[in-house]
């Protein structure tokens, strides 16, 4: 069984970096993306094909380009029930507070932790071929 797809976005390259390590190590196979136009993209991209993401990570806030409350918006047209977390580090915005009124199903603060982080990501995938 191949292992699950992640599409992790965030405008920040060491975030990228590490939630890449953060979901390698975990099994599973990562496409990082820096903003939510790409993350658009790469989601219409895989969903055509037979390996489809499994999960989204998008970070709330991309300076200058399409955060993860446009993106996850665009992309539940297309597919209302794939599983999403919401990730920032501005703990403030409201988005964060009603993170499922815009379509996401869980948040992860920044700087990451990493236990939690595998808690929520491994509590999203599909229950049936779990990787870790």
């Amino acid at each position: 069984v191949s292992p699950h797809r992640v599409l992790l976005m965030d405008d920040e390259e060491s975030i990228r970096t590490l939630g890449s390590i953060l979901l390698q190590r975990m099994g599973l196979e990562v496409t990082a993306v820096p903003d939510g136009s790409s993350a658009v993209r790469e989601f219409e991209a895989a969903r055509h094909t037979d390996r489809p993401f499994a999960l989204l990570v998008l970070d709330l806030t991309v300076m200058g380009g399409i955060g993860g409350k446009e993106a996850i918006r665009i992309i539940r047209e297309s597919d209302p029930k794939i599983p999403a977390i919401v990730s920032s580090g501005y703990s403030h915005d409201p988005v964060l507070a009603q993170f499922q009124a815009y379509g996401f199903q869980a948040i992860i603060p920044k700087p990451y932790d990493i236990k939690r982080f595998k808690e929520i990501v491994l509590s999203l995938l599909p229950k049936n071929s779990r990787t870790a």
